[in-house]
């Protein structure tokens, strides 16, 4: 819209008496319009003159403007870009209510009344749900060090909203056929230091093995750590390869704590993370990764802010904790 356009517009807004009803459609046009220029702002700033998604060539020169955002064409391959081009949140539209719906990720909200709350259908309300959190869980967490908690929890596989099962189907809330754990389980494995940073991992299927903790949990320990843990064998034989100092502490027998030595700090992330699920009725296995990595954004409070969630989206290593 030209200048004389708007003019023109304003002032007939000014000749004409408008009603109540009216007024409110006009302030709730100017702040979608509001919401989408600070979305777009925020993108920018954090991404500031980004390298070529393609071949990582950092010379690039302005190539023009598209929905809000600033197009980039890289010097060396001729490819063209914005700050979005290779992030999980590439190609999402509505960006007006992107900061809305991220208030929605913040508050737990489910699919269907975070559609509602920003006026969107509820299928996009889900792909935006695991395209941000995607966008969130690139971020780069500080190496766990000193004293490290690790334990597993298991919840039922699910196959919530595929067409084609793998397997019998079940009642809700059913039980698995044979009794221990099995294949029929997804394995968390969840990391904690006494500085309360976490990583968190969906292993697999059935208990997990030495060969898991050793491709999950040790790129994420800093040297000289102390790893406790409970009895499996798994975390036995992991410590020993590894050549970690390990502490066992024996559940099974009744053994909770030895002084500081337990993994009481795991086991609480456990139970407040399965509490906090159960407000979605079950999720599904592909996704289990996640929901997981959303409790751990919140449990962690950063980021805390609509504005924060989307500048680690776009660029994690500059806004991730611990990687300034």
């Amino acid at each position: 819209m030209g200048a004389t356009e708007f003019q023109t517009i304003l002032q007939a807004l000014r000749q004409r008496q408008l009603t109540f009803d009216e007024v409110a459609a006009l302030q709730g046009l100017l702040a979608t319009a509001m919401q989408g220029d600070e979305c777009c702002s925020v993108i920018e700033a954090a991404a500031g003159r980004p390298p070529c998604p393609r071949c990582a060539c950092p010379r690039c020169h302005r190539n023009g403007a598209a929905n809000g955002l600033q197009r980039y064409r890289c010097t060396a391959c001729g490819r063209t870009f914005n700050a979005l081009t290779g992030t999980p949140l590439a190609r999402l539209r509505l960006r007006d209510k992107w900061l809305a719906y991220l208030t929605c990720l913040l508050e737990s909200t489910t699919v269907r009344a975070a559609a509602e709350r920003v006026a969107v259908a509820p299928s996009t309300s889900f792909r935006w749900r695991h395209r941000f959190i995607a966008g969130v869980r690139r971020e780069r967490r500080p190496k766990l060090s000193h004293i490290v908690e690790a334990d597993e929890t298991y919840l039922l596989e699910s196959q919530k909203g595929s067409r084609h099962l793998t397997r019998r189907a079940r009642r809700r809330g059913g039980k698995a056929r044979r009794r221990g754990l099995n294949k029929e389980f997804d394995c968390i494995l969840v990391a904690r230091d006494r500085d309360r940073v976490t990583h968190d991992f969906v292993t697999g299927r059935g208990p997990v093995s030495a060969a898991q903790l050793k491709a999950h949990l040790l790129p994420v320990l800093a040297p000289e750590i102390l790893l406790i843990s409970d009895a499996a064998k798994a975390y036995q034989a992991f410590a020993q390869a590894a050549g970690l100092r390990h502490e066992v502490v024996n559940m099974r027998a009744g053994i909770r704590a030895r002084g500081a030595i337990h993994v009481q700090n795991v086991n609480g992330w456990h139970s407040r993370f399965k509490g906090w699920l159960n407000r979605f009725h079950g999720v599904a296995s592909r996704y289990l990764a996640n929901y997981t990595g959303w409790y751990r954004v919140l449990d962690a409070g950063s980021p805390a802010t609509p504005s924060d969630w989307l500048r680690i989206g776009v660029a994690p290593d500059k806004y991730s904790p611990g990687c300034q």
